[in-house]
């Protein structure tokens, strides 16, 4: 079973009988982030994947990418959560960003597992990046990519843009086609969030050398960790939810992370318990 789906059943089970009585009170897909407002007062987000959209362009051919505009506030997360497997991204993000919304009402809830969650923290600074340890970057991470610099030693950096890059970032640049090798290679793994988007973090987890310390970044990566502990991940950073009124608010009007981060939404970080 993928790491999404099997998330899901896992907040089902933890939700319980209420599970089923749950809907979309309101969904914003924003410019950067998309995110929801449930009906039990949770809130969730997800990166909104626009250039992951082919042919976006108006009505007839973008009509299907999307759940259906007139039913989505009001659907039961039940329905929305079909959209983990979907082909079409969008679709993916909706069901993601609820997906992490019903996480953090579990946690809310008192639900609790194998692993310790510290709040107002970067992702970032839980993991260990010495100078004698090989580092890849998946995804393009500004902060990561500038302790990278400033550190030295063997670093890489997997992007499937690489006009994202700067020049002096573009030596360690390896294209996402074939980058197996060095994920394989990698003591040290930083994972982007969106990979859960484009259902290709099962391959790279797949890939990693099975003593890799491996985190999973961003506001995407924001869910019960266990199945992503289950395949070598130690770390991930997302976020929860604090406002969610004003938070789609910010989103329906253009927002980023700069303008909800620390205010509508606090950072945590979730660290796998050590035996």
């Amino acid at each position: 079973m993928k790491i999404l789906e099997e998330t899901a059943d896992l907040v089902k089970e933890k939700t319980g009988e209420a599970f089923d009585h749950l809907t979309i009170e309101k969904a914003v897909i924003g410019l950067f982030f998309t995110g929801v407002k449930l009906s039990n007062g949770a809130g969730g987000l997800c990166y909104t994947p626009i250039k992951s959209i082919p042919k976006a362009v108006c009505c007839p051919s973008s009509a299907g990418r999307i759940f259906n505009p007139e039913h989505l506030n009001g659907m039961p997360v039940k329905e929305v959560l079909t959209g983990l497997s979907s082909d079409e991204p969008i679709k993916t993000a909706v069901a993601i960003a609820t997906l992490n919304a019903l996480s953090a009402a579990c946690w809310k809830n008192g639900v609790t597992g194998d692993y310790v969650i510290t709040k107002n923290m970067d992702a970032q600074d839980a993991v260990r990046m010495p100078v004698e340890k090989s580092v890849a970057v998946v995804g393009a991470f500004i902060p990561t990519l500038q302790a990278l610099k400033a550190r030295g030693g063997t670093w890489w950096v997997i992007e499937q843009e690489p006009e994202t890059l700067t020049e002096d970032e573009m030596p360690h640049f390896i294209p996402a086609e074939g980058s197996s090798k060095i994920i394989n290679k990698a003591d040290v793994l930083i994972i982007t969030g969106v990979t859960l988007i484009n259902h290709t973090l099962e391959g790279i987890l797949a890939a990693a050398k099975p003593d890799a310390e491996i985190a999973v970044m961003g506001p995407t990566a924001s869910s019960l960790p266990e199945p992503l502990f289950k395949r070598g991940v130690t770390v991930t950073g997302g976020v929860v939810v604090t406002q969610p009124d004003r938070l789609l608010e910010i989103l329906s009007t253009g927002g980023s992370g700069y303008h909800f981060l620390d205010k509508y939404a606090e950072r945590i970080v979730i660290e796998k318990k050590k035996r």
